[in-house]
């Protein structure tokens, strides 16, 4: 979260550098230059290359042909190229035979479409793309510390959209849901300030929400906490709370460009050489320090991304070897990969179980939701046959 979270922090459990902020300094210049096999050719694609291109485990619409003249090393922006649910099913055989049993999954907005929040930068719906109301020099004003100093009116208009309450999990969050249950999961990385991972069940220790939430809240000045519900009350009345003790403006604990990531993104120094599995999905990987996680597994893991577009690393051509991609529609996608794993089933009765848990809880007049259903109930539900073998 911000400074709050880590103002108590004497430095001796982080790693050598002490502090990273969120940043939004795009990974474009770092992957603009050619691949690994490093001088652009003049030529056009023949057949040592379109065989190179035949091997890639990336999935989607469409197939170039050579005369379209991709090169060695070029960035890849267009249509996924290659054989239709290859770079799924190899990743899903993997799972199935024991193959991958710490998976870390690193998700931004995109996980949370579905359930009706747009993300960031998709032109025409995008929350960037629709803050001309709010009058700020630039959209990433609106998450600037600074200009929230000056300013902190922008947003809190845009906080009573993104407070959580009216939206709900969705397909996407209970497959992540799911490799707990399967004891897949190592950790998720989310730069999701929606709560959803949450409230959909996935624990606490196993969440890492690197760009805060707003579960909590705190002077954006001297960190003194300050009672999350009373913040979201003034908030959402349109006043603006201050801190009891120097009077500075208060706002919940979601990172901002220029403050602190959470004490507890440091895990990723222990997670990332540990996985054996990353799954990347929805995001554009342009936020730092998100946006260079994916580059810290080890070379021998395989990577899946699940995305619209090729991002990051995925835009070189070729890829590099145990990389893949599948392109689309991420819930579709997501959903036929849980059919490949046999997962289908069990993610549908999860959602619905929830569901009516949350239907109680609101005929019986009580408030919040339902306590979740323990690991051990859900984990009765799974067929053995849709688990790994161990």
């Amino acid at each position: 979260m911000s400074g709050s979270k880590s103002k108590e922090d004497d430095g001796s459990s982080r790693p050598a550098v002490a502090r990273i902020t969120r940043s939004s300094r795009s990974t474009e210049s770092r992957d603009s230059g050619p691949g690994q096999y490093g001088k652009q050719r003049k030529k056009q694609l023949h057949s040592a290359l379109t065989q190179d291109l035949s091997q890639m485990s990336v999935s989607g619409q469409g197939s170039p042909t050579p005369s379209e003249g991709k090169q060695l090393g070029q960035r890849h922006d267009g249509p996924a190229l290659g054989k239709c649910g290859g770079g799924l099913a190899s990743v899903a055989r993997r799972m199935k035979i024991g193959r991958c049993r710490n998976i870390v999954v690193v998700a931004g907005a995109g996980i949370s479409t579905p359930s009706g929040i747009p993300d960031f930068r998709t032109p025409g719906t995008g929350l960037y793309a629709n803050l001309e109301a709010f009058n700020i020099p630039y959209p990433e004003a609106i998450f600037n510390v600074d200009y929230f100093s000056n300013d902190p009116q922008p947003f809190f208009s845009l906080a009573k959209v993104l407070y959580p309450g009216s939206h709900r999990p969705n397909y996407i969050h209970f497959f992540i849901r799911m490799l707990h249950h399967k004891g897949l999961l190592l950790r998720m990385y989310t730069q999701n300030i929606d709560g959803l991972e949450k409230l959909c069940g996935i624990p606490d220790d196993k969440l890492v929400e690197g760009h805060g939430s707003f579960a909590t809240a705190s002077c954006h000045l001297c960190y003194t906490p300050y009672p999350s519900e009373e913040a979201k009350r003034a908030i959402m009345s349109g006043d603006i709370p201050t801190c009891t003790f120097c009077a500075a403006t208060v706002k919940p604990d979601v990172v901002f460009f220029g403050e602190d990531l959470p004490q507890k993104y440091f895990l990723h120094t222990k997670d990332f050489p540990k996985a054996d599995l990353l799954i990347i999905m929805g995001t554009s990987l342009q936020i730092e320090p998100f946006a260079s996680l994916v580059n810290t597994v080890r070379a021998t893991v395989p990577r899946l991304l699940l995305n619209r577009h090729p991002v990051g690393p995925f835009q070189r051509i070729p890829l590099r070897r145990g990389d893949h991609m599948e392109l689309g529609d991420l819930e579709n996608t997501v959903r036929k990969f849980a059919e490949m794993l046999g997962w289908h089933d069990d993610i549908v009765e999860l959602m619905k179980s929830q569901e009516q848990q949350q239907c109680i809880a609101t005929v019986g007049g009580r408030s919040g939701t339902c306590s979740e259903e323990s690991d051990s109930e859900t984990d009765s539900k799974c067929s053995a046959s849709s688990c790994p073998s161990n």
